[in-house]
């Protein structure tokens, strides 16, 4: 199960009256409890603990997870800080003129992007070689890398066909949601 299905069944989970779901599928174990209550009925605070939340305030599931079957992947380096510059206004003339070349440059070309946040990977594992690389051809759902997020290695799939001419991101670094990943040559 990867990140868009937990987040398509928290959505079900809140439109209908389930106050828990549990599903266990080998090691993975996934828990979702809700603090909705039926309409005119209030749940009376046992001894102890805190009063029960008045039906007025929107509901948040709580949602618990076992980690899933460690990987042996290093940890991400952290990005150093970039050096301050001296000259702050020349530089980002140069940095849009480079962007207006690099335009030129990928003009055609379609990108595959990160559907989360989390740590790119382009190999199951250091020891084995990534999935593709510059010069191959990918099909429509050909797994093209992971991306770690929370300790789930969540395999990335191609929505695009063609020739991979170009990686974007080195191996072990951290992507943003809708980070470009790849860019692909549809004619390739």
């Amino acid at each position: 199960m990867n990140f868009k299905d937990i987040q398509e069944l928290v959505k079900l989970i809140n439109k209908s009256n389930l106050t828990e779901f549990k599903m266990k599928d080998g090691e993975f174990e996934l828990s979702i409890r809700t603090n909705k209550h039926q309409k005119g009925r209030q749940k009376q605070p046992v001894q102890g603990t805190a009063p029960a939340v008045p039906a007025t305030q929107p509901t948040a599931p709580i949602i618990q997870m076992s980690p899933p079957v460690q990987q042996p992947y290093p940890q991400a380096p952290q990005p150093a800080p970039a050096p301050p510059s001296s000259k702050p206004q020349a530089e980002p003339a140069k940095t849009e003129a480079s962007d207006k070349e690099t335009q030129g440059d990928d003009a055609g070309y379609l990108e595959v992007r990160s559907p989360i946040v989390g740590t790119f990977y382009r190999s199951s594992s250091p020891e084995k070689p990534p999935y593709i690389k510059v010069g191959d051809t990918i099909e429509v759902g050909q797994v093209v890398c992971i991306v770690e997020a929370m300790k789930l290695f969540n395999e990335i799939e191609s929505e695009i066909a063609g020739k991979i001419v170009k990686v974007i991101v080195e191996d072990a670094q951290p992507v943003e949601y809708d980070q470009v990943l790849f860019l692909v040559d549809p004619k390739g």
